[in-house]
């Protein structure tokens, strides 16, 4: 029987995506065990209807601080919602705040960060200093006062959170483009006659993003632990949604009467996505910027 030898590398060809993956996988554990623990979430989040037991926010009067059972698998809480199904549909509501935030962060610290690093001057050091001003002021306490004026909504914490943390990608978009405006690059853009809006976009943006998307999954572990802190302090998202910091609120007054369950699970939960997306974000530092690893 004649046998028909592949060509060495034919299935790295096949699958280039698949390899780049896991060259990244073996290059970053960090990220590969953040990026599971995110996913799951995720997939946690996205099919939420199908593998929770129970409506989320439907009491069972009879079921009040049951502990957990065949029928209710992490207890029920004190108005008799089932703790598991409100743990599995709090990811949307992580999901929900982080990524809005973060996004929002970008599409104002990034443009600001570009501008102001390009042109330099009086206006950027002023620019600076009052978002030095802004990060050295508790970003808690800011987020406690304006969310308590504004009201007490996801839209509201979303907003709150994005603006707090666009002075972080101003910061990183900037100190890149402080380090190229200088460049062979950029000078030869503006003796080819470009102008500012095309050496900005074309060439600055494309190099100076990396740090700013090195710094996404950080900044929605973030976002995620400032809106389960506003909300166990009762000025964010409000009870009966099934959001971890509402329920961890809910849960820490029983802790002494012994039902532990109320708040173990969900503050589990919280920990744990939290610290997928840390772990993730140390990864993508790692990968995108070669020089933190020395």
């Amino acid at each position: 029987m004649t046998t028909i030898d592949l060509p060495a590398g034919r299935s790295e060809r096949r699958w280039p995506t698949l390899n780049r993956l896991v060259g990244v996988g073996r290059r970053s554990p960090t990220a590969t065990v953040g990026f599971v623990i995110v996913v799951a979430f995720a997939l946690m989040a996205i099919f939420a209807q199908y593998i929770t037991p129970h409506d989320p926010v439907e009491a069972y009067p009879r079921n009040i601080l049951n502990p957990p059972d065949a029928e209710f698998w992490l207890g029920t809480d004190g108005n008799g919602m089932d703790i598991f199904s409100r743990v599995i549909y709090g990811a949307r509501y992580a999901f929900a705040i982080a990524v809005p935030a973060v996004l929002l962060s970008i599409v104002i610290g990034v443009p600001i960060g570009l501008w102001t690093g390009y042109r330099g001057g009086l206006f950027d050091e002023g620019l600076m200093r009052f978002f030095d001003a802004l990060r050295v002021f508790p970003s808690i306490i800011l987020a406690l006062a304006v969310v308590a004026a504004a009201g007490p909504s996801v839209i509201n914490v979303v907003i709150v959170i994005g603006l707090l943390d666009s002075p972080i990608f101003v910061r990183v978009v900037r100190a890149e483009v402080l380090a190229l405006r200088s460049s062979t690059m950029v000078e030869a853009a503006r003796a080819a006659g470009n102008p500012t809006w095309r050496i900005l976009l074309v060439h600055l943006l494309p190099n100076a993003i990396q740090g700013a998307m090195a710094q996404t999954a950080v900044r929605a572990a973030w976002a995620v632990r400032i809106s389960a802190t506003l909300a166990f302090l009762g000025v964010g998202i409000q009870v009966p949604t099934p959001e971890w910091g509402v329920m961890i609120r809910q849960g820490a007054e029983y802790m002494v009467t012994g039902q532990w369950w109320v708040a173990l699970f969900p503050g589990i939960a919280l920990v744990v996505m939290v610290l997928g997306l840390n772990m993730l974000g140390d990864g993508l530092q790692d990968l995108l910027n070669p020089r933190r690893k020395g």
